[in-house]
């Protein structure tokens, strides 16, 4: 099969280190010669992925279509569908969620249970609205890793807020915030991933590192579960979906987000499952059964960002001496350049003990910096 991959960033370089093991020819696309997966497909053309004649000559003599982000042109996907191209997810399951306006519709029409929300297209129409305060307001389009998203407290805060079409949402009291990842083949057959627990750099607003198995109880990992298959299911769409969800202090669980894709929160599957979320996704455009998802040992990931202050060629300081600690993997995306907060890479760390999870995760954030 001839399957193409619309964006070149680290997602897609994981998704193309696992095609390594089946029999598929890889295409990507995506602006950035140098990005991380360029030299890991067997055909790389430089384009824009937001532009529909681009996406469209790209994607026309392939059998299938997979992305890496959601900011794609859906309309040139629309077309590749009607003309006989499979795409993962489908064109209408990525509109939804592109939106997150349309995203937070979707959930109150189909029951899927999430926070409290109110659509805005001004700054002026978001001072109306001191009454729903505290809440985040998201910016409708365009936003990825904690851009686009603002926690406004007080009106004070007004002017923090967009003066774009948006979702103001009621802010969820949270305990604790977890990711499920619900992988449906093209039969409609599920399989779902042990739920992670993620945990926030609260500066930069990009997950910090995160745990797998979460640490939760049974009656909500059956209740986020469940609300993540609902969400699945709902799209009516094969392909793999993360599905954030919020814990509230009572235990009830609000979804917060979805994305249509393989996404960070399944980073450590690669080492810490028997499938990883790249290799079903795989399965589930190869037309092969189902992976097995269950954890072989719990999992904690640190994302490697790039160090305040650093902006030029990267340079990993300290990286021998991660690499000398047992059960510990280190993923760098090739980025030759460093500049603050941006993802250079993550580290996987195994272990039954999740003390010992968490005290590598915070031993490997403190001696790996990335400086140039």
């Amino acid at each position: 099969m001839k399957v193409g991959i619309l964006g070149g960033g680290q997602l897609g370089r994981m998704l193309l280190q696992a095609a390594a093991n089946y029999t598929v020819e890889t295409y990507v696309l995506e602006s950035d010669l140098d990005c991380p997966a360029a030299h890991l497909c067997h055909h790389f053309t430089k384009g824009d992925i937001r532009d529909f004649e681009t996406v469209y000559q790209f994607g026309k003599n392939l059998d299938a279509l997979t992305i890496e982000i959601e900011s794609v042109n859906i309309d040139a996907l629309d077309k590749l569908a009607a003309e006989g191209v499979k795409i993962y997810p489908s064109p209408a399951a990525i509109r939804i969620i592109k939106n997150k306006i349309i995203q937070k519709e979707f959930y109150k029409n189909n029951e899927i249970p999430t926070s409290n929300f109110l659509i805005t297209n001004t700054i002026e129409e978001l001072q109306k609205h001191e009454y729903f305060l505290p809440a985040v307001h998201k910016i409708g389009e365009g936003g990825y890793d904690g851009k686009g998203v603002q926690i406004i407290k007080e009106p004070s805060e007004f002017s923090k807020g967009f003066n774009a079409p948006a979702v103001l949402e009621k802010m969820v009291n949270v305990e604790k915030e977890i990711a499920v990842i619900v992988c449906v083949n093209q039969k409609g057959e599920t399989a779902i991933f042990p739920p992670a627990e993620m945990l926030f750099d609260p500066i930069l607003n990009l997950l910090d590192y995160q745990v797998s198995p979460a640490r939760v109880n049974e009656k909500v990992l059956w209740k986020a579960e469940a609300i993540a298959l609902k969400v699945a299911k709902s799209l009516q769409s094969p392909g793999l979906f993360a599905v954030e969800l919020f814990v509230d202090q009572e235990q009830n669980v609000w979804v917060n987000e979805t994305a249509p894709r393989v996404h960070n929160s399944g980073h450590h599957t690669i080492e810490g499952n028997f499938s990883s979320q790249y290799d079903m996704l795989w399965r589930i455009i190869l037309n092969y059964p189902l992976g097995n998802t269950k954890p072989i040992l719990p999992a904690a990931i640190v994302n490697l960002l790039g160090a305040p202050s650093y902006s030029g060629n990267a340079i990993y300081e300290g990286l021998e001496e991660i690499l000398k600690i047992e059960n510990v993997f280190v993923h760098l995306y090739g980025k030759k350049e460093t500049k603050p907060g941006r993802k250079m890479g993550h580290v996987t760390i195994l272990s039954n003990d999740y003390q010992e999870l968490i005290f590598q995760a915070n031993k490997i954030k403190q001696k790996l910096r990335i400086i140039s």
